[in-house]
C-alpha cells in the first residue's frame, strides 16, 4: 500500500496550500522552498494545472496511479468529472475518519484505519482506501474505544464542523453515513476543472 513518506510541509510550500492542518511552518514561510524558492515562478497554462492535481493527490494522501484510476471511474460516471472525482476522493474511509473529527490529520486517520481500530458494517476494515457507501455505518472496535486518541477525540468533539452527509454519534463516536457527498458539501480548497483539463488532454 504505496504512500508518501516525505516531508509534508515542503509540498504544502509548493503547492501553496496547507495539506496537514495548522501547519506552523507553512504559515511562516508561505513561499516555495529551496534557495531559489523566492524567486517569480511564470505561471503557465500547463503548470496550474499540474500543480492542481497535486494539491488533491497530497490533500488526500493518493500516490499518481491511483489518482489516475479515479479520474477514469469518475469520467465514466454520468454528471461532472471534476464533481464525481472529489465525491470519490472524499468517500475514502480515511477521509471520512477524518471528517468525523475522529483524527486531526488525514495522515493520522490513515493510520488509524490502517491498524484496523474500525468496522464498516460490523466488519473490521484496515484499507484507507475503502470506500463508504450511502447508509454504511462506521464503528470503533471495542478493543480500540478506551485507547487514547478516541479519548481525545471525545473530548474534543464539535471543534470542528461535521459535514451534512454524515452523523456521528458523541458518545460512542459512531459515523453514520446518510449519503455520499455532492460538490456543495465539499469545502477543499479545489478547482476540479483544472485537473480535468489536464487529464482530458492525454
Amino acid at each position: 500500500m504505496a504512500r508518501y513518506t516525505g516531508p509534508i510541509t515542503k509540498k504544502s510550500r509548493r503547492y501553496k496550500l496547507d495539506l496537514v492542518g495548522g501547519d506552523r511552518g507553512f504559515e511562516l514561510r508561505p513561499f516555495p522552498p529551496g534557495q531559489h524558492g523566492r524567486r517569480r515562478i511564470q505561471e503557465k497554462e500547463y503548470l496550474t494545472q499540474l500543480q492542481e492535481k497535486q494539491r488533491a493527490r497530497f490533500t488526500y494522501g493518493v500516490m499518481e496511479k491511483q489518482f489516475r484510476r479515479y479520474y477514469e471511474e469518475a469520467a465514466t460516471r454520468p454528471g461532472k468529472t471534476g464533481s464525481n472525482l472529489l465525491t470519490i476522493l472524499e468517500s475514502r474511509l480515511d477521509n471520512v475518519v477524518y471528517r468525523a473529527g475522529l483524527a486531526r490529520t488525514r495522515r493520522q486517520a490513515r493510520q488509524l484505519v490502517t491498524h484496523g481500530h474500525f468496522e464498516v458494517g460490523g466488519v473490521r476494515v484496515d484499507v484507507p482506501s475503502y470506500r463508504v457507501e450511502q447508509y454504511d455505518i462506521i464503528t470503533i472496535r471495542k478493543q480500540s474505544i478506551e485507547s487514547f486518541p478516541f479519548q481525545l477525540a471525545r473530548e474534543t468533539f464539535g471543534e470542528r464542523p461535521v459535514p451534512a452527509w454524515m452523523q456521528v454519534v458523541p458518545g460512542s463516536l459512531q459515523i453514520l453515513i446518510h449519503q455520499l457527498p455532492v460538490r456543495e458539501q465539499i469545502d477543499t480548497p479545489l478547482t476540479e476543472q483544472l485537473i480535468v483539463e489536464l487529464y482530458s488532454k492525454n
